[in-house]
């Protein structure tokens, strides 16, 4: 019987292990991968993606809010992933759910309950909480905005968050190793596909879905 492989991102050790080990002993076969970044993770990815589920953290070092989820779906599109979060902002289920993610976990879930929405996940349903806000009007608009994300490309996610750091066209040229004029040929997609007109305005439509409440792990 294959194993069922999934891969935990989060930065707190604690936590990540103790996923770990209720994971390995409530899914059947379970073959459980640790990242403590989304660095980790894509390294992790990109040898091998063949994966059955991510479990993905909200709130890491160069990570705030759902921009580590956007890049995940759109550089690995055939891979699961779910949100397990301590964050409580209510409209942020379904703005996940919008960018693709297979499920909302909240950490302060037990541990049986996280272990049966990780097996509904498995069994290729949609996981969330009971009860779940509805979206407000702002939430809606949001979510408008992160369907417009949702058709960048890994690389244009890339270059948005990077635009969202501050970066200049120069510096994210260097970063990711390409010429200068391909940085300024995303940034215009970038605003085509956000139907904004600046690389301010595009930060700022970002930072609308991306942006989760000071939340604690």
């Amino acid at each position: 019987m294959a194993a069922t492989r999934i891969l935990i991102v989060d930065d707190h050790p604690l936590f990540r292990e103790a996923l770990k080990q209720a994971v390995a002993g409530g899914v059947s076969n379970a073959q459980v991968t640790l990242a403590g970044s989304l660095d980790q993770a894509t390294a992790i990815l990109d040898k091998d993606d063949d994966l059955d589920l991510v479990l993905l953290d909200l709130r890491m070092p160069g990570v705030q809010g759902l921009s580590g989820l956007i890049y995940l779906r759109a550089q690995y599109p055939n891979v699961p992933v779910a949100v397990i979060t301590a964050a409580d902002d209510p409209g942020l289920v379904q703005k996940a759910l919008n960018l693709n993610a297979s499920g909302f976990i909240p950490k302060t879930a037990g541990i049986d309950t996280i272990v049966g929405a990780v097996n509904a996940l498995l069994r290729g349903g949609i996981w969330v909480p009971e009860g779940a806000a509805q979206p407000s009007a702002a939430d809606k608009e949001a979510e408008e905005i992160a369907r417009r994300v949702a058709t960048l490309t890994a690389q244009q996610i890339r270059v948005l968050m990077m635009l969202k750091e501050g970066l200049l066209n120069k510096q994210i040229a260097y970063e990711l190793n390409v010429s200068e004029a391909t940085i300024k040929a995303h940034v215009s997609a970038i605003l085509q596909k956000l139907n904004v007109s600046s690389r301010t305005q595009a930060v700022i439509a970002a930072a609308r879905i991306d942006g989760v409440a000071a939340a604690e792990h």
